[in-house]
């Protein structure tokens, strides 16, 4: 009665407000009859696993109060960053050092520190915790992942504890993680685009293009992104869960998000990176040489500095350098000197005795040359200049310094047989006519009449009366040509390749005939200003091209090793010495854990062959669900430890037992996963078969008692006989 009368008086009190001004205010009193109540669920494991993570990577982080291996290197590059000094890294993009120089940026760090041995004692002026806190923030951080990776991949808390436990005390990680190094940036970022994408899977199956869906859509593909960009990672995933009924419109809707979260989203900020890197290293440094002469250029106070006041475009009677827009092994410049290539060759061949025509990977006075008109005699620029054009025959080159013609004739090269000798010729009264006429191949052009410019058009010298191309071979000769580089000319050559492409550098406008006065010209400065700033996508071309194809030292190192190495820890690391107490830090994994984590690849790999192979038989040893975990398992763990590892078969650097570390995570995932998987599928499996096969031995032994009671009949006694009845046959 008195819940009937309650509800009575608050039907009456909307109906009375229903023609009043209270009426919302009495809507108000209804709705606060129900308590406003905020529930949230703590999870103690996480929390507990966050904070012995935080611990163990953060407890003394200063210490050591020096420089740690690799720290000698990553130091330099966050000095780089403080000084806005552009440097070139070949080991991967430029994300992961970014965030290191961010910790220097946030302690106060000016980059003013000589990182130039292993184990110097670190200044004042170094914030030596500031710089080591994001790797082993990441370090800490990767425990709770790991134990979110298999809860979200459908394990229990307790192989969610164990991966996590596992990764938490894992010798090698633990070091790598405190100190100034990106392998736990790494795997940090591996881990979060695996976790991202198990969340937006699981969140797919109940509210797909939710606020909740498209964040962790978003966050895989960022993660993917900054993955990459610190060094090897994971692909992107997400694309298996575009459902199968390609009717329905919504599956349009599907590929388009993914399209624009996993392609497009990681692109733009994989582009982002290289703008704040750009943006951030603008003036010239150690690694200009690396580059072209236009970006060089872009840098301040480098070639800019240089090339400041040249000429746009080339004329006839212009003084140039060429630089040859390949660069490798070094970036070189077209170089001539008074020596003559030696008569006869070691292997016994002979040789023109011109004089010697190189590329030499210096600055020097002989790498000028004279750009020369062949209907005139004339070595100076006109007023107005004549440009030079695509197409034109020049009388390439006059050496500056010599006044000598560049040349090539049918004589084999030095070192270089299949081509032909390139030299500058001298005229020994002999039948050996000057083959000295080149044509202007503008390779980069936009129409056929493109004029000859400064840095920014990249040529081909083509010789008229051979078809010969000029090229540098990049083989450094012997002590007869001071082991400058090899110029030759290709006469096989076919299609485009930047060892046949020269630019130029430095440029000036010939004013004076005389020898002497030309020389003097040659060793002064330029006068005219000209801006050459590429945009940010030719830079940024350039800059991914050079970091596949610049050359890291490979040579050997104390401590390096090969992949094979790795998997069963028969390698390690010194990374420090005490210089008085011989205190020292190692890299060394745990062993158990190491063995423990293959031994669980290689019984994934064996079950899952075996489960395949029977459900190809239409035996299914696992229900649907089961099934599904454990290959969507098994394609992130091990899929993940694949793609970390295998491709470092191919690289040809110097290896070290810390690249293996992405890896290694990925396998320790897969061990408790393994683990739980033979507890609660093959293990009751086992002892049933087990039980069977007790049963059937202990039936048969009481079946042989109960007959060997009874005198022998049947079959025993008609041995020997032969079959005259016909019978059933009895197989016992």
């Amino acid at each position: 009665l008195g819940r009937r009368s309650s509800r009575r008086e608050l039907f009456l009190c909307f109906s009375r407000a229903s023609s009043s001004p209270g009426l919302l205010f009495c809507k108000m009193l209804g709705f606060l009859q129900h308590p406003v109540m905020v529930t949230a669920e703590v999870n103690l494991n996480m929390v507990a696993l966050t904070a012995m993570g935080l611990l163990s990577r953060l407890w003394q982080l200063a210490y050591p109060r020096a420089v740690v291996f690799d720290e000698v290197y990553y130091g330099q590059y966050i000095s780089f960053y403080m000084k806005r000094i552009f440097f070139l890294d070949g080991s991967g993009p430029p994300f992961g050092h970014m965030l290191l120089a961010l910790g220097g940026y946030l302690g106060g760090f000016d980059g003013n520190f000589l990182w130039n041995r292993i184990g110097a004692e670190y200044s004042s002026n170094v914030p030596v915790w500031s710089l080591r806190l994001l790797p082993a923030l990441s370090g800490a951080l990767s425990v709770p992942m790991a134990y979110e990776i298999v809860r979200e991949l459908g394990f229990s808390h307790c192989a969610a504890t164990g991966a996590a436990l596992l990764v938490l005390i894992e010798n090698a990680l633990i070091t790598q993680s405190r100190l100034m190094l990106l392998e736990s940036v790494l795997i940090f970022f591996n881990l979060l685009a695996v976790l991202s994408y198990l969340k937006f899977s699981n969140s797919q199956k109940h509210r797909p293009f939710s606020p909740r869906w498209w964040f962790w859509l978003v966050l895989t593909g960022v993660a993917c992104s900054c993955a990459v960009g610190t060094g090897l990672g994971p692909p992107s995933p997400g694309w298996g869960d575009v459902p199968s009924v390609l009717w329905q419109v919504r599956v349009l809707c599907h590929l388009l998000a993914r399209a624009a979260a996993l392609v497009v989203l990681p692109i733009l900020v994989y582009l982002l990176f290289f703008y704040i890197h750009l943006l951030l290293l603008y003036r010239s440094g150690p690694h200009d040489q690396i580059m072209s002469s236009a970006f060089q250029a872009s840098l301040e106070g480098g070639l800019a500095r240089v090339t400041q006041g040249q000429p746009l475009e080339v004329a006839f009677g212009s003084q140039v350098t060429l630089k040859n827009v390949f660069g490798q092994p070094v970036p070189c410049w077209l170089h001539s000197h008074q020596s003559t290539y030696p008569m006869i060759y070691e292997n016994g061949r002979g040789s023109s005795h011109q004089q010697q025509v190189t590329c030499y990977p210096f600055k020097d006075v002989n790498n000028w040359w004279i750009v020369k008109d062949p209907g005139r005699h004339q070595l100076v620029v006109n007023n107005p200049p004549r440009p030079v054009r695509h197409g034109d025959v020049v009388q390439l080159l006059v050496h500056g310094m010599t006044t000598r013609l560049l040349n090539t004739h049918d004589v084999a090269a030095p070192l270089s047989p299949h081509a032909q000798e390139v030299s500058c010729y001298v005229d020994y009264n002999i039948s050996m006519p000057p083959q000295n006429l080149w044509r202007l191949d503008i390779v980069n052009r936009e129409s056929d009449t493109d004029v000859w410019k400064t840095i920014l058009s990249e040529v081909r010298f083509v010789h008229v009366n051979t078809s010969a191309i000029l090229k540098l071979s990049g083989v450094p000769l012997p002590d007869w040509g001071f082991r400058q580089l090899e110029v030759v000319g290709e006469k096989l050559f076919r299609g485009y390749h930047e060892s046949t492409v020269w630019n130029v550098e430095e440029h000036r406008y010939g004013r004076s005939q005389e020898q002497k006065e030309r020389e003097l010209e040659l060793h002064s400065p330029t006068q005219v200003d000209i801006s050459r700033n590429l945009s940010f996508m030719a830079r940024f071309s350039e800059l991914q091209w050079r970091m596949l194809t610049v050359r890291s030292d490979d040579s050997e190192h104390k401590y390096s090793s090969t992949p094979l190495d790795w998997v069963m820890l028969d390698t390690n690391i010194a990374y420090w010495l005490h210089p008085r107490t011989s205190a020292q830090i190692h890299l060394l994994g745990n062993v158990v854990i190491w063995a423990s984590a293959s031994l669980a690849t290689l019984a994934y790999a064996l079950l899952f062959v075996w489960y395949l192979l029977r459900r190809r038989r239409r035996v299914c040893d696992l229900p649907e669900d089961c099934w599904l975990r454990w290959v969507l398992a098994g394609a992130l763990c091990a899929g993940g430890w694949a793609v970390n590892y295998l491709p470092f078969f191919l690289m040809e650097k110097t290896l070290f037992l810390y690249h293996y570390l992405p890896a290694l995570t990925f396998q320790i995932l897969l061990l408790p996963v393994v683990l739980e998987h033979v507890s609660d599928h093959l293990a009751p499996c086992t002892h049933s078969v087990w039980s069977c096969w007790v049963g059937c031995k202990t039936a048969k032994k009481r079946q042989g008692r109960a007959g060997s009671s009874r005198p022998r009949q049947g079959p025993v006694l008609l041995r020997g006989r032969w079959w005259t009845q016909p019978g059933p046959l009895l197989l016992t």
